[in-house]
């Protein structure tokens, strides 16, 4: 293969350019970062690059740099990359919740298709459940802000995540592991290995952790323990190199969590419904009272009885060819197949009774395949490709809300009315895309580049769903009106360009104009109970919308990037604007009762997005290391088109005005670090912190007052002493030093029992950690 020189830089929070600037804490091994021989190299574009050549806003954390970041899964690195949200999806432990430049998908059913790409290796992972991977063997995470629909096709309309594991090296043994204790009795264990098994030739690297934590969040009526970390996961890499020209890359990865549930707080009073003996309703009686709002001290009640936790088996296998056919051609294959398996029990109403309560349980497998062709020669390079994923997702669902209904027989005399909703769905997907990508370098200096993807999907979904109190089934499509209920598939289209002018000033800095669109998929509405579901008022016309279209974004970024005294100072700006239709909302209210709320998918409207964002690094002396980033974020509804409900109500116009903010969506993110290494002869002790700035955000689409984070800041530090130039080292750490109460996501059910459900992240937490490296 090509030789180029790569550095993976150590740094505090990230090691990041173009996208988040390298903050560089070099290891007593490491090359100085500020080597301005050394290049940093990243595949945000599918080849590998120098970073200070791509014009796109990405960020590249490398594994030191997780290591200080104390990030034991992606939501560890939430508040280190300017208006990037990255954090644990509501209700469970391992379901993500990405929002990039405003843009995400924070519901984790399995027929909403995520708006932030997650790959791994090249292989996309389709749902948002799983999503939250662990970080344990890992060369770096890239983060790739804006639309990335050429490229990485539908499903990036707002980014995409890129993790890459490390390579075994064919010449060298290479080891490293580390134990780490901590409060709440953590105990997190890491190893890898990696050797060659034939020299130059044959490679094997194995990598595993063991992650246990208990739960930080205590039920006071019974003691019991909630919210903790309970993971075993490891992968292996088979490297083989026959010849210069030839790379084959065979990984599989497994990843196996039981843990209790994941407990929130809930903001609103809860209420139920009240009957007469005719079934009418007579009165929605408020419960229990909210939680006292403000005053969350870590403790919440559920009914989920022991046993009914949270299980999630994951596991996949790749296989990657990389074959230069002559000096300027390179062919690459990605060949993927994964299979998911999360079975959670989720208290939505987050209390003691049973208003609200479900039981989840997924079934879900995809192969992918993937070809391209790169080219690069003189004036020209670039990438030509073809892609085909086939996904079946299939779940059963059980809704437990018995103190949801109640009866009144005589006046003084209620019963409870017992209710479980029984829920069947299966869903295929089928996508396929051709895509090309080519840059033309007119100059030394200015350069273009332009791409387009075609991508065309169609998707299958069945599903059926019974209650205790009306045991004939409702059925998706067949019980729909004709001729809606002879639904047999749905298709999506769509083409995907983009077009970027490049200008190097010098060989270390780079000017550039981008603009993009990107894709998100339509689909199904997984939670298709009734008619009521999929009846929406469309000027001013009550109609049956089976399905919801895809949404689209047009966006135009201008950005610069460069490295100056040596890589000493690295500076990086982008600015972005963002035009945003048809976003998918899925939307609570309607009718309450028997047939219980509605809870529809529509193409609310459109989005207006634009920014700022701003990084450096400076390293005044060798051994001091300084970084800030600043993001500014302005995110409105231009429409919010949701006919079932009165102008006054939520997001709906009041005149000429729309009286709510997109979720996830905080006006400013800033994030300040430091680090000090003070060398002791062949030793070392490093002393760091950062402080992370996440400002007032909306939780929900249609921001209920109780689902509202006010702005955080969260204060980490560490201590870390190396030894033996580097091989062995002691670190200490704490992560939320001055205790901060901030919430993370939202659940809005309001038209099931009023509920509003928040969740928060960690308390303050401590570890100690002992580790080596050779």
């Amino acid at each position: 293969m090509k030789a180029r020189h790569s550095l993976h830089i150590a740094a505090l929070a990230s090691a990041a350019w173009g996208g988040a600037v390298a903050l560089p804490a070099i290891a007593q091994n490491e090359t100085p970062a500020f080597d301005s021989g050394s290049e940093i190299i990243v595949t945000a574009r599918r080849r590998e690059e120098n970073i200070l050549d791509v014009p796109v806003s990405v960020t590249a954390i490398s594994a030191e740099s997780i290591a200080r970041l104390q990030a034991n899964d992606m939501s560890g690195i939430q508040g280190a990359v300017p208006n990037v949200n990255l954090v644990q999806g509501r209700g469970s432990t391992s379901n993500s919740n990405f929002f990039i430049r405003g843009i995400g998908q924070p519901d984790a059913l399995q027929t909403f298709d995520p708006a932030v790409g997650t790959y791994v290796d090249g292989v996309y992972f389709s749902r948002i459940q799983g999503a939250l991977v662990n970080l344990f063997d890992v060369e770096r995470v890239e983060v790739l802000r804006g639309p990335q629909g050429t490229l990485y096709g539908k499903n990036t309309i707002g980014g995409a995540v890129n993790i890459v594991s490390r390579k075994p090296s064919t010449t060298d043994f290479k080891a490293m592991g580390s134990l780490t204790y901590g409060s709440y009795d953590t105990w997190l264990a890491n190893g890898y290995v990696s050797a060659p098994l034939v020299q130059d030739k044959l490679a094997l690297s194995i990598a595993g952790i063991y992650d246990k934590r208990d739960g930080t969040v205590t039920d006071p009526l019974t003691d019991r323990k909630y919210n903790d970390r309970n993971t075993k996961a490891g992968r292996a890499i088979l490297r083989a190199t026959p010849s210069e020209r030839v790379e084959l890359i065979l990984s599989g990865d497994y990843t196996r969590q039981r843990t209790a549930p994941t407990l929130g707080y809930g903001t609103a009073p809860l209420t139920n419904v009240l009957y007469n003996s005719a079934f009418q309703v007579i009165g929605v009686p408020v419960v229990k009272p909210a939680y006292p709002y403000g005053k969350y001290d870590y403790k919440a009640s559920t009914s989920l009885a022991p046993g009914q936790g949270q299980r999630l088996d994951h596991w996949g296998l790749s296989f990657t060819a990389n074959v230069e056919l002559n000096e300027a051609v390179t062919l690459t294959s990605i060949t993927g197949y994964r299979k998911l398996r999360p079975d959670y029990y989720i208290d939505f109403d987050a209390s003691e009774l049973e208003v609200a309560d479900a039981f989840v349980g997924v079934h879900q497998k995809q192969f992918s395949q993937e070809l391209q062709l790169k080219y690069d020669s003189g004036p020209l390079s670039g990438v030509f490709g073809l892609y085909y994923l086939d996904e079946t997702i299939r779940s059963h669902q059980e809704a437990y809300d018995d103190n949801y209904l109640q009866v009144q027989l005589a006046p003084g005399v209620i019963v409870p009315l017992p209710f479980t909703r029984y829920i069947d769905d299966h869903q295929n997907v089928k996508s396929y895309a051709a895509f090309g990508q080519m840059s033309y370098q007119f100059t030394d200096k200015l350069s273009i580049t332009a791409g387009l993807r075609y991508t065309k999907e169609r998707k299958r979904y069945t599903r059926s769903t019974t209650t205790t109190l009306a045991p004939t089934p409702f059925l998706f499509p067949a019980s729909l009106p004709a001729p809606y209920n002879s639904l047999d598939h749905v298709d999506f289209d769509a083409w995907t360009p983009m077009a970027t002018l490049s200008y190097k000033p010098t060989r270390d800095t780079l000017l550039y104009a981008t603009v993009s669109k990107g894709f998100k998929s339509g689909g199904f509405n997984g939670r298709v109970n009734s008619l009521g579901d999929v009846t929406q008022v469309v000027d001013g016309v009550t109609t049956i919308v089976p399905f919801f279209k895809p949404e689209t974004v047009w966006s135009y970024e201008a950005g610069a990037k460069g490295s100056f005294l040596g890589g000493r100072v690295n500076l990086s700006a982008a600015a972005f604007y963002s035009d945003y239709k048809d976003f998918q909302a899925r939307v609570g209210g309607g009718a309450t009762g028997i047939a219980g709320g509605s809870f529809p998918v529509v193409n609310a409207g459109k989005l207006r997005i634009w920014g700022v964002e701003f990084e450096a690094s400076v390293k005044p002396v060798r051994n001091l290391n300084l970084a800030a980033s600043v993001g500014y974020l302005n995110a409105d509804y231009k429409e919010f088109n949701d006919g079932r409900r009165a102008p006054t109500f939520s997001c709906n116009p009041t005149g000429n005005a729309i009286t709510c903010k997109p979720p996830f969506a905080p006006p400013m993110t800033m994030r300040l670090a430091a680090d000090y290494t003070i060398p002791l002869g062949s030793a070392s002790l490093t002393l760091g912190g950062d402080m992370r700035f996440v400002d007032k955000q909306w939780l929900s689409v249609d921001n209920r007052p109780g689902l509202y984070e006010d702005g955080y800041t969260i204060a980490n530090a560490y201590v870390q002493a190396d030894f033996a130039q580097g091989k062995y080292y002691l670190r200490g750490a704490v992560k939320n030093a001055f205790k901060e109460l901030y919430k993370t996501d939202g659940q809005e059910f309001s038209s099931v029992g009023n509920i509003q459900t928040v969740y928060y992240g960690d308390p303050r937490t401590w570890t100690i950690t002992a580790g080596f490296r050779f």
